[in-house]
């Protein structure tokens, strides 16, 4: 079975609790690097969770600042 996500526009996030893993996924970013995570997936269940994963996709180490955004996805099956 295949599935097609679609990405809604992500939105600007300021703070860690408007996101919801199990409802956004997320958009880090630092300078020229990007990471991306979608929702809903297996395993992960806190948004710190999430953003760690993201940072370390994109080469963003713990300790760097990034920007934050917020997407919501449908899925088609």
């Amino acid at each position: 079975m295949y599935s097609v996500d679609v990405l809604k526009p992500a939105e600007p996030v300021t703070d860690m609790r408007a996101l919801d893993p199990k409802r956004y996924g997320v958009i880090v970013s630092c300078g020229s690097r990007r990471g991306l995570l979608l929702p809903d997936l297996e395993g992960i269940d806190t948004a710190e969770e999430q953003v760690a994963i993201a940072r370390r996709k994109a080469g963003i180490g713990p300790d760097e600042p990034v920007q934050l955004q917020r997407f919501e996805v449908v899925r088609y099956y």
